[in-house]
């Protein structure tokens, strides 16, 4: 179990963000990037399994410029708003508030970034934008396919599912001819399969790719 902090990203801001802290000397840091539901209980959840993996990990409030303590689930509703949310946030001020977190893990080791969803693509922007970073593993990064332009500062692990009608496997495949030096894995599963709180979970390739991200993670940070 975690505990909320506090980080000062480089223009002064003050963010609220999710740290869980492994048992022991730490393999690493680990920022997790944030779907636009907030850090709700899902994301303290992935932070809590990567400190029981050995890592300390840290999910910055991404949305704290803009609204606080966002913390929504996965109803229509909260889908829209949650998009709402999204639509307000800069990329600058996002990967400022990513560097935050990285920061904040300086003393844990090496420190790489996984995202979903829209973390996904910050994780992407972030392994393109944000120095420091050893790794960064994407979970069908919304937008990613169209920043297939950037080139990342470090190794890149991307997940996708063959049925994300958010992400059609034709870009998918695009990105995968544009960026050969990433680790790209598709899963016979729909967006969000990594996520046990909504309906379009999928046990089965959600345990493969966590396999296969911790497998990298240990290549990358320990």
């Amino acid at each position: 179990m975690g505990v909320m902090i506090e980080l000062i990203a480089s223009d002064g801001f003050r963010l609220s963000a999710y740290r869980a802290s492994a048992k022991g000397k730490a393999r690493g840091g680990l920022v997790v990037a944030q779907e636009i539901f907030g850090v709700n209980s899902h994301i303290t959840s992935v932070c809590d399994a990567y400190a029981e993996d050995g890592y300390d990990a840290i999910a910055p409030a991404l949305f704290d410029r803009y609204e606080r303590g966002v913390d929504i689930g996965y109803t229509p509703a909260e889908i829209a708003k949650g998009r709402e949310l999204k639509a307000k946030v800069t990329l600058d001020a996002a990967l400022a508030d990513v560097a935050a977190a990285r920061d904040a893990l300086a003393s844990s080791g090496k420190v790489g970034i996984v995202g979903y969803c829209w973390g996904g693509y910050i994780a992407w922007m972030s392994a393109s934008r944000v120095s420091g970073l050893a790794c960064a593993v994407s979970y069908y990064g919304g937008g990613i396919t169209d920043a297939v332009g950037e080139t990342p500062r470090c190794p890149v692990l991307a997940h996708f599912g063959e049925r994300d009608s958010v992400i059609p496997i034709a870009a998918v495949k695009q990105f995968a001819a544009a960026h050969p030096e990433a680790e790209i894995h598709v899963y016979p599963a729909d967006h969000g399969f990594n996520c046990d709180q909504r309906g379009s979970y999928d046990p089965s390739s959600a345990r493969l790719a966590r396999e296969r991200s911790l497998q990298f993670l240990r290549k990358h940070i320990g």
